[in-house]
């Protein structure tokens, strides 16, 4: 059985990077509301309680049996968690007279395997409006800072399993060792092997779906993007032409999109049939210019193209999709319902009635976590690294109404732009760049004409993940070349500008 860590989330903004960091130490774990019962099974090594917005001495703050959980696993609080722990077990924790956020110095007081390796004023990163002022009888500081009397500490115990606080976040960057405290924790405190790689993956996997699926058929819907791909060679890997895929050309994909992924899908073997739909879509989006309308029309205009080519197979019993970890996290909230900034738009909302088990076997990865199987699977590294696309495509990047000349503009001019950032070594450097068309036009100049044309914005950012991003300093020699080609060889742009803002505020796409 694979081993598991279980993080049991309290509703902290950085708890799926507690996350990667365990997956990166090569150890597999799962994120659960702090709510949800779990089973203490045989594979379950230790628990990591997350951070959270809540203070601990609200009325309705979150808890859970901590004495409980560490008669039988190691514990590990960070922040929130390690509030949380002292309190439970008779320490206090008080409002601090200043929010402490931001780095700090760690002094080691005291040796423990849990900082075996990290050095003295180590850098780490505070994140808290309230201190644990004392702990309770039985525990022990281990580490300090300037600000903090108690910034790391364990109870001393014969009668349980280790029990450790963090009242820093170990895992977010600016925690410099922060990762191999993370790490000292899972293998020699848990126990763990260490063992969760790419490779393990796809055998497990493999294997999985082979007696999940057995002799039945499965359907896909193919994007042409990195989890859909990698989902599909899994499955084919276990079950080969009893998958069903199907690439729709819904009209608003990139410049000769459709043709080169059903080459690449031909040549990595993948059974897949190409759906020209384009002037459904088209008809469909004519004169609509709200993005939540756009988005939706794109929904449904793919499920009901699906529906129709679902129809003329036989046998098919299964679904399968690209789902990934962050969309299982973020559909299951610590706090209800949260705000809807975009509808999603992953392919979801079949219709009922086709009755499909569904086949979801990235579900487990985060993205990058994604890209090592593809890599591992042999897919080519110039799709696996491809940038995130967004599933509406070029709908969501031409302002306004859609209609087939303004698609052609913008995929001549993001050709040129996507293409340039190859060309200069550029592409690997960003996390998602994309053309934007806008619903301006300006006066211009080319000759002896006067020209009154479209704007387009170039748009390229930085990230780790896509939850934050900032924009990508691309140089300005680079960027005054691009605005030249775009404008020479596009017949109807007379204008390019940079977009030069992060997320948040903004978003990575416009729309």
């Amino acid at each position: 059985m694979t081993e598991k860590i279980l993080i049991l989330d309290f509703g902290s903004q950085y708890t799926q990077l507690i996350a990667r960091a365990v997956r990166e130490a090569n150890v597999y774990c799962e994120i659960i509301p702090f709510h949800k019962s779990f089973e203490f099974e045989p594979g379950l090594k230790g628990i990591i309680l997350s951070g959270s917005p809540f203070s601990v001495n609200e009325e309705n703050a979150p808890t859970v049996d901590i004495p409980e959980i560490v008669k039988q696993l190691p514990v590990l609080g960070v922040c929130y968690g390690a509030q949380l722990t002292a309190k439970e077990y008779g320490g206090r924790v008080d409002k601090s007279n200043k929010r402490e956020y931001g780095r700090a110095k760690m002094q080691i007081g005291k040796a423990d395997i849990l900082l075996n390796g990290i050095s003295n004023n180590s850098q780490v990163w505070m994140s808290h409006s309230d201190s644990i002022v004392s702990l309770p009888e039985g525990f022990e500081v281990l580490a300090t800072t300037d600000s903090i009397p108690i910034a790391a500490f364990k109870k001393n115990t014969t009668d349980s399993k280790p029990l450790y606080g963090l009242q820093f976040h170990p895992e977010v960057y600016h925690s410099t060792e922060g990762k191999k405290i993370i790490k000292n924790f899972l293998v020699s405190i848990c126990g763990c092997d260490a063992q969760w790689t790419a490779a393990h993956f796809i055998s497990e996997t493999v294997t999985a779906l082979k007696e999940k699926i057995g002799n039945r058929k499965v359907i896909m819907a193919l994007s042409g993007g990195v989890d859909s791909t990698v989902a599909a060679t899994l499955i084919t890997k276990a079950i080969g032409s009893n998958l069903y895929g199907i690439f729709v050309d819904n009209g608003v994909l990139r410049k000769g999109e459709f043709e080169q992924v059903l080459e690449m899908y031909k040549a990595l073997g993948l059974n897949v049939k190409g759906v020209d739909a384009k002037n459904h879509f088209y008809s469909a989006l004519a004169g609509k210019s709200d993005p939540e309308e756009k988005r939706k029309i794109i929904g449904k205009g793919f499920i009901d193209i699906f529906d129709q080519e679902a129809k003329t197979l036989t046998g098919i019993e299964m679904l399968g999709q690209g789902t990934i970890y962050p969309d299982v996290i973020e559909s299951v909230s610590v706090h209800g319902p949260s705000q809807t900034i975009k509808s999603h738009h992953n392919v979801g909302g079949l219709p009922d009635s086709m009755k499909l088990e569904l086949v979801e076997p990235l579900r487990s990865l985060f993205k990058d976590e994604v890209r090592r199987v593809g890599l591992e699977l042999g897919i080519p590294s110039e799709m696996i690294n491809r940038h995130p696309f967004p599933g509406p495509g070029l709908a969501i990047r031409i302002l306004g109404d859609i209609t087939e000349e303004k698609v052609a503009l913008l995929q001549a001019a993001d050709d040129i732009y996507i293409q340039g950032l190859k060309k200069a070594n550029l592409y690997n450097a960003v996390w998602q760049a994309g053309t934007i068309l806008l619903p301006v036009k300006s006066v211009g100049v080319m000759g002896d004409e006067r020209t009154y044309e479209f704007t387009v914005a170039l748009r390229a950012v930085t990230s780790v993940d896509g939850m934050t991003a900032d924009w990508a300093h691309l140089p300005y020699e680079f960027l005054a070349d691009i605005s030249n080609e775009i404008i020479n060889n596009v017949r109807g742009i007379n204008r390019v500008v940079y977009d030069i803002s992060s997320k948040p505020p903004a978003t990575i796409e416009w729309e």
